[in-house]
Order: C-alpha cells, then sequence, then structure tokens
C-alpha cells in the first residue's frame, strides 16, 4: 500500500504523445487521474456501512454461566500445573548450575560440606514431613470426633422431638375423650342445665371472688 502511494505522489508527468523532449506538466499526476478497484471487491476503510448494517448492534455471544465456570476453573488449574514445572525446572536448572560452579571452581572440602548439608536438608525435610502427616492424622480424627458428636446431638435431639410430640398425641387424645361430639350431645346439654355455672363475677388482687351477679 505504501510503495503504492510512493508512487503515486504528485510530480511532472511527460506526456506520451508529444515526444521526449516535448516537456512535461506539473499539474498531472497518476494519482489525480482513474482509480483502480480495489483487489477482491473489498471497501476501502472510509466507505460508509451498507443499508442493512446501518441499524445493526454487534452483541457479544451469550456465556454460559456453568459452562464459564468450569472454563476458568481449568484454566486455574492449568496454570497451577504450569507454574509448577516451571519452578520444578527452575529449580532443577539452578541445582545443576550450582553443582557445575561447585565442581569447577570449589574444593574437595567445599564439595563435601554441600553433600553433608544436603544430607541434612533432606533428613529435615523428611522429619518435617512427619510431623505434617501426623498433624493431618489428628486433624482428621479430630473433625471424624467432631462428626460423631454433630451427628449424636443431632439424633437426641430428634429423639427428644419425638418424645414430645408423642407425649402432646397423648395428651390431646385423653382431651378428646371430653369432646363433645353428636352422640353425647344431648347427654351434655343435659348436663350444663343441671349444673349451671356464673362466669359473670370480679376478684380483687390476690384472685379471690368479691362479687358475682345472681343467675336469673
Amino acid at each position: 500500500m505504501l510503495r503504492a502511494l510512493r508512487r503515486c505522489r504528485p510530480g511532472p508527468v511527460p506526456l506520451p504523445g508529444l515526444g521526449p523532449g516535448s516537456g512535461s506538466f506539473p499539474g498531472l499526476c497518476p494519482a489525480w487521474g482513474p482509480r483502480a478497484v480495489p483487489a477482491r471487491g473489498r471497501k476501502t476503510r472510509h466507505d460508509p456501512p451498507a443499508k442493512s448494517k446501518v441499524g445493526r448492534v454487534k452483541l457479544p455471544p451469550p456465556v454460559d454461566p456453568e459452562e464459564l465456570l468450569v472454563v476458568q476453573e481449568r484454566y486455574r488449574q492449568h496454570r497451577l500445573v504450569l507454574s509448577a514445572l516451571r519452578a520444578e525446572f527452575r529449580a532443577e536448572v539452578l541445582q545443576k548450575k550450582r553443582e557445575e560452579r561447585l565442581t569447577a571452581e570449589g574444593s574437595p572440602e567445599e564439595l563435601e560440606e554441600h553433600r553433608r548439608l544436603m544430607a541434612w536438608n533432606e533428613e529435615e525435610n523428611g522429619r518435617q514431613r512427619a510431623r505434617r502427616e501426623e498433624r493431618l492424622r489428628r486433624e482428621e480424627e479430630e473433625q471424624k470426633r467432631r462428626k460423631s458428636e454433630i451427628a449424636e446431638k443431632q439424633a437426641r435431639k430428634m429423639e427428644a422431638f419425638l418424645e414430645e410430640k408423642e407425649k402432646e398425641v397423648l395428651q390431646l387424645q385423653e382431651e378428646a375423650k371430653n369432646f363433645i361430639t353428636p352422640e353425647n350431645l344431648e347427654a351434655r346439654i343435659e348436663e350444663c342445665l343441671d349444673n349451671p355455672r356464673n362466669y359473670n363475677f370480679a376478684i380483687d388482687k390476690d384472685g379471690r371472688v368479691v362479687r358475682r351477679t345472681v343467675l336469673s
């Protein structure tokens, strides 16, 4: 594109019909003449959009939230694996460089000191690993114990709840014996008529009846 623009810069253009010595006209330039059609029928960046695309609003494609979570989790795991591999390779390369430097520049005493320190490091790592495994085992046992205690507590609570509901059911069954039903309706009416009760009375602060109306 830039090469074509350089060739189209303004300047004097000789006319082919007048011969080599006829001179040139400074006002004419190939860039001001007819322009070629763009290759493969594409529009230039200055052309307006098509009429069918004027009101189009480009929206991003919809993303499934569940699929997005799965993809993000896989990318996270992928990055973790790559970072672990890089760290492992970097440590291996540094270890090789350190050994080569010690081999090239160090004395046998330094190499022996390095081996001793590496052996001590491995021993210390093993001891820490054993302590970590023991701690994880104790934490797992403690977690199991807590889960069992919670399960027993829930079971006791459920048993107490069932006992309470059973007592309520028994109490309702006892109270149901005194309910008024169509079978004992006549007997209850006769009983109320034979034993009238007056609930129109007044009581003092101590709960004693101080005044009662007379039944008519």
